[in-house]
């Protein structure tokens, strides 16, 4: 009798594990405040406390006036970012999976001219490869107070499975948004995704409606990829979810006919 109440409780003990597990993993992550373990060189900081989670901080050491390029490679691929003078610490994907990073910072000196400010190596490993896309970063950038965070939230309440999710949050997309045509008539070099602004008025361009997508999807546990390319010889951004053991694409702006059918997407870098 005791040994079958010890196996009862055990086997008890095992489902509630397995429970909590899997309301951990559903849970929205969010990037620690950086300071814990930083790196310097130049005029340049890179908080790498974290990168095993899928991202590094990185900031000036101290405010500038100056237009800064942050230039992230490995293994031959390269990202740009643009690094805010406010030496205010930004969050920045670790996509390109495991291995060493070469973080450089750029200050711009005339025109078009940028020098080299500072340069760092982080050797990354991660035993989740796609541990950055649960996270807010530069490009889908959204804290615990945006308002999209609290309607996806709301929108998947009760919902376990990830595949009921993503239905949700589409049809969500498709039902509530807009295309932003003046928007996409004055867009500039450099604009990053706004998922504020694109929330409040519920109409964005392309990267807006990208970005919007992914901030549901992350904060409900889907590990959620911003895509930035061509569909067909347009430059375009659209989202992919990896769920169920495979890749799961959905555009945006398709679906609020904000783009005439696309024959062919070609990506470029993601985020």
């Amino acid at each position: 009798m005791k040994k079958r109440i010890v196996l009862t409780a055990l086997a008890l003990g095992l489902l509630l594990a397995a429970a909590l597990a899997l309301f951990a993993a559903a849970e929205a992550r969010w990037p620690a405040a950086p300071g814990k373990s930083v790196k310097k060189d130049g005029k340049l900081q890179v908080d790498v406390a974290n990168i095993s989670e899928g991202y590094f901080q990185a900031a000036l050491r101290s405010k500038s006036s100056k237009r800064m390029k942050l230039r992230v490679e490995k293994s031959g691929e390269t990202l740009t970012y643009d690094l805010n003078g406010s030496a205010d610490y930004e969050v920045f994907p670790l996509q390109l999976g495991n291995g060493t990073y070469k973080i450089t910072l750029y200050e711009n000196v005339s025109g078009k001219k940028y020098s080299p400010a500072g340069s760092l190596s982080i050797k990354v490993s991660m035993k989740d490869t796609e541990a950055c896309f649960y996270y807010p970063n530069q490009m889908v950038n959204y804290t615990k107070k945006t308002d999209a965070v609290a309607e996806a939230e709301k929108l998947c309440k009760g919902k376990k499975k990830d595949q009921d999710k993503y239905d949700l949050v589409c049809n969500y997309m498709k039902k509530n948004f807009v295309y932003d045509y003046m928007k996409a008539f004055n867009v500039t070099t450099g604009m990053l995704p706004d998922i504020e602004e694109a929330w409040k008025k519920h109409m964005g361009i392309c990267q807006d409606l990208s970005a919007i997508m992914c901030c549901m999807l992350r904060t409900q546990g889907l590990p959620a990829r911003l895509m930035i390319g061509n569909a067909d010889k347009t430059y375009h951004a659209w989202v992919v979810v990896n769920f169920g053991g495979k890749e799961h694409f959905f555009d945006p702006t398709a679906a609020v006919n904000g783009i005439s059918k696309v024959k062919k997407y070609t990506l470029e870098r993601y985020y």
